[in-house]
C-alpha cells in the first residue's frame, strides 16, 4: 500500500467524494499499464477489463500486449465479481478524515475530480466547495 498522502489542494479530506463516487471508478488503460509496470497486483485485482470480444478479464491477469484490446475497465470485488459499494482504497484515519491508500497511483478520474475547481453545485456537501463560496474557479 502506498504511503498515505495528507495534502491534496484545498481538499478537506472528508472522504465524501470517494464514498459517493468511489465504487464507480473506471481507470484508463494507461492507469492499468502503470500498475502493471509497477507490479501492483494489489490494485489490479480490484479491476476487470472488458475486451473487444466482450470477455471480462481480471486486470491482475492481463499482459501489456492485451491492453490494445481493452474496451473498458470497471471496479469489481475480486472475490465475488460483483460491483463494490465502497472504494477499497479509501482509508479512514480519523473520525471525519479519509485518505487515499493509493494516492500516488490513483486513477486519472480521481486525480482530476475537484468539485472546488468546477463549482459543482449538485455536490453541495463538499466542505472545500462550501469554503470557496460555491464559486467556480475555472479557468484557473
Amino acid at each position: 500500500m502506498d504511503d498515505l498522502v495528507t495534502e491534496d489542494g484545498p481538499c478537506e479530506q472528508c472522504g465524501l467524494c470517494c464514498r459517493i463516487f468511489g465504487p464507480g471508478i473506471m481507470p484508463t488503460v494507461p492507469n492499468v499499464y502503470v500498475w502493471m509496470e509497477q507490479e501492483r497486483t494489489d490494485i489490479l485485482r480490484w479491476f476487470v477489463a472488458f475486451m473487444e470480444t466482450g470477455t471480462p478479464v481480471n486486470c491482475a491477469g492481463l499482459r501489456a500486449e492485451d491492453l490494445g484490446n481493452v474496451v473498458a475497465v470497471e471496479m469489481r470485488n475480486p472475490d465475488t465479481g460483483e460491483y463494490v459499494t465502497v472504494c477499497p482504497f479509501l482509508r479512514r484515519v480519523a473520525k471525519e478524515r479519509y485518505l487515499c491508500g493509493i494516492h500516488q497511483l490513483k486513477p486519472e478520474m480521481c486525480c482530476t475530480y475537484q468539485p472546488w475547481i468546477w463549482g459543482e453545485t449538485f455536490f453541495n456537501r463538499c466542505r472545500a466547495l462550501k469554503k470557496s463560496g460555491r464559486e467556480c474557479r475555472w479557468p484557473l
